[in-house]
């Protein structure tokens, strides 16, 4: 081969070395699954050993979901009682191109205390990954400033009693319009600061808060709305308030026009206006003075023909 054709060969593979590498330069990246409204815990990023741990999101694919995990690691340089970690995985999800991740599951009990690195990782169908990390504090029930624990909650329609502390009288619990409906909870364990909220919530709005944090008033029928300050240690509180120097105020009649909100009713329309629909009873309640929240939810039935 002459000169003139190693040249021209040397110039035709480098023109398509370039061309090659140009191409690979301009290829889009991938794009990745997104996470919106993350919960991790009751709004402080703290769980219980032992207890009833909370977590939300709203996902959505670049492509499809192919996995979905929670990941709970020891921090490296932080020093623990025993090596631990915690791992999750939820199949549910598989094939979903957006969906709500809104999970319970109980941190085991032999979890040692200390600050921990929370993993909430999504596989994407088309290779890519979303990976967000938080901080997490794992904490022994016994070494928390207020422990509230929600109990004594009845209903009962008409002054009959139909419901009380996980006992059902009725297979399911129905109120018709012109009922009224009496809702009584009781939280102890308490001092300090807090708020106490008994709500009604059409489970169609698909909308569950589990703190006062995330209550939207557009969406929820006041019953009871009471605040303490500066209370004792091994306080409690229930959903019973004075009016006028009697205590009540911890009813409604179905088909009222306005809810028991404080300082001001508010209006029952909108997105709340009385339907006969499946409807829960959410008692929410938050200890404003060390940031600790608990709630409890019980069906309700209105039939509002």
């Amino acid at each position: 081969m002459n000169t003139k054709k190693i040249i021209a060969a040397l110039l035709l593979f480098v023109t398509a070395f370039q061309a090659c590498k140009k191409d690979k330069e301009v290829e889009p990246e991938k794009a990745i699954p997104t996470a919106t409204n993350v919960e991790i815990g009751s709004g402080n990023k703290q769980a219980l050993r032992g207890r009833d741990f909370h977590f939300n999101a709203d996902v959505i694919a670049a492509d499809k979901i192919k996995d979905v995990r929670v990941k709970i690691l020891q921090k490296s340089g932080e020093k623990y009682t025993a090596t631990w970690k915690f791992e999750l995985t939820w199949a549910e999800y598989k094939g979903a191109k957006n969906t709500n991740v809104h999970k319970h599951f109980t941190i085991p009990a032999e979890a040692p205390e200390g600050k921990y690195d929370f993993y909430f990782v999504v596989l994407d169908e088309n290779g890519t990954k979303l990976e967000i990390k938080e901080d997490l504090t794992i904490i022994d029930p016994a070494n928390i400033p207020v422990d509230p624990k929600i109990g004594r909650d009845f209903v009962s329609r008409n002054d009959i009693m139909i419901y009380s502390m996980g006992t059902y009288m009725e297979t399911e619990l129905i109120v018709k319009k012109g009922d009224e409906l009496k809702l009584h909870a009781q939280v102890n364990d308490i001092k300090g600061d807090g708020i106490l909220y008994s709500v009604l919530i059409k489970r169609k709005a698909n909308y569950y808060p589990e703190s006062i944090d995330k209550l939207d008033l557009s969406k929820a029928i006041v019953v009871s709305k009471i605040e303490h300050k500066a209370l004792a240690a091994a306080s409690k509180i229930t959903t019973l308030k004075q009016i006028n120097g009697v205590y009540g105020g911890e009813s409604i009649v179905i088909g009222a026009e306005k809810d028991n909100n404080e300082p001001a009713a508010n209006p029952i329309n909108g997105e709340k206006i009385w339907e006969s629909e499946k409807y829960n009873w959410v008692i929410l309640y938050k200890n404003t003075t060390h940031n600790i929240s608990t709630y409890k939810v019980i069906p309700i039935t209105i039939d509002y023909k």
